[in-house]
């Protein structure tokens, strides 16, 4: 007799929410995957959102959880960027986020034991989580989303630059005012050098007057150009900090770099309708404020790899499953994620391991032959200029280019 309806739809749901693996090894490349993207899911009720965005499950609209590293991590990052062999030697790299990522040590320690690098923690002095006060608590509300987004950051600051310190600074809503707070509590801490801010919203009449807090002579201030192609959004638009574009990054074999990079088509770029031009900026197509000033790689198909597991169902392969379809919140293994909140943080720690003192996004301007030159892709319509286009030299999408090695930064 035929197993019960019921029995035989159990079976099936059993067998797709069994866990993935992937065969791997740390000491070898990690497999890119591939397939649609979904966004982090960050809680929308402030002013911003966050820049982040995930290789998404074949099941559904959820992202795609694996059980053993996947995409680039440090060896690929350091490598496409001629990083390999360089310290930050002590400096700190501040991440500004809103809420709190109740697991952030803890998917910070798995991600950087599996990909190989040294213990980064409280006790150790390497990590330091904070609210948008400097205080250890009382920590913000969490939120699923922004934890995927914390993860992402932190991550992408080991896979940079391994021995760099990390301040985690969580605003208590993703607002003007608590992340303003929150980028002054970061640029006040003794050690920081560069404060990276993987988050976005409209320019409006507010953000003249909020310029002031991005405004800290001698720190890198990083901000994430956005994610959804042609446009502006600040903070990125803001005349005091890093605007970050985006690429897309893959291996070219037979090459001199052994890289290849074009502009990533979510890259955001354009014209600020309201802030001003700073002096150092000197293209001639935006009456003021051009974004982007440089760019990293942002593209998910060619993203990192990341260990987050807050969510909202625990750590089952059901949990895992409900993930999958997008009917749980959150994570629970390895994400292959992308988005300007990558090439961010990436920026950020180029910045800590050159150790300059800088001033807003300037440096890297009066040192183009630090950066390699962008020269294909588009990221939208704008009658096929340098807003939307990458060509020779400076243009929207990809600003300068991207690091090859510090001396541009």
């Amino acid at each position: 007799m035929a197993p019960p309806r019921l029995f035989r739809s159990l079976v099936v749901l059993s067998l797709i929410a069994a866990p993935l693996t992937v065969a791997t090894s740390t000491a070898e490349a990690t497999p890119l995957q591939s397939g649609g993207v979904v966004n982090f899911g960050c809680a929308t009720t402030g002013k911003f959102h966050c820049l982040g965005k995930a290789i998404r499950s074949p099941k559904g609209n959820g992202p795609l959880l694996v059980s053993t590293p996947v995409g680039y991590g440090p060896a690929e990052i350091q490598a496409a960027y001629n990083l390999g062999g360089l310290h930050a030697n002590g400096r700190t790299v501040a991440i500004v986020d809103a809420q709190d990522a109740p697991t952030a040590e803890a998917d910070l320690a798995k991600f950087r034991s599996a990909r190989g690098l040294s213990p980064c923690t409280t006790a150790n002095g390497c990590f330091k989580k904070v609210n948008q006060n400097g205080a250890a608590s009382p920590l913000p509300a969490p939120d699923y989303g922004w934890a995927m987004e914390i993860s992402l950051d932190l991550d992408a600051v080991s896979a940079t630059c391994p021995d760099c310190h990390i301040l985690l600074v969580e605003a208590n809503s993703p607002d003007t005012d608590p992340l303003m707070t929150a980028v002054d509590t970061a640029a006040a801490t003794p050690g920081v050098v560069a404060i990276s801010n993987s988050y976005g919203g409209n320019e409006d009449s507010t953000i003249l007057a909020a310029d002031a807090h991005l405004n800290h002579p001698g720190i890198a201030v990083t901000a994430s150009s956005g994610d959804s192609g042609y446009g502006v959004s600040w903070p990125a638009s803001s005349p005091y900090v890093t605007a970050v574009g985006g690429t897309t990054l893959n291996k070219a074999a037979g090459t001199t770099r052994g890289w290849s990079e074009t502009a990533w088509k979510g890259s955001g770029s354009g014209c600020s309708t309201l802030e001003a031009k700073p002096s150092w900026q000197h293209d001639t197509g935006c009456a003021k404020r051009t974004v982007a000033d440089v760019s990293a790689v942002a593209d998910p198909a060619t993203g990192l790899g990341v260990y987050d597991t807050y969510n909202s169902c625990g750590s089952s392969s059901w949990c895992d499953f409900l993930l999958s379809l997008g009917l749980a919140q959150g994570a629970d293994g390895w994400v292959q994620v992308g988005g300007t909140s990558l090439s961010s943080p990436v920026i950020a720690s180029v910045y800590a391991l050159a150790g300059n003192s800088v001033t807003s996004g300037s440096y890297p301007y009066a040192h183009t032959s630090g950066l390699y030159d962008v020269t294909s892709g588009s990221n939208g319509s704008c009658g096929g200029t340098y807003l939307c286009t990458a060509g020779a030299g400076y243009d929207g999408p990809t600003g300068l280019g991207t690091p090859h090695g510090t001396s541009g930064f």
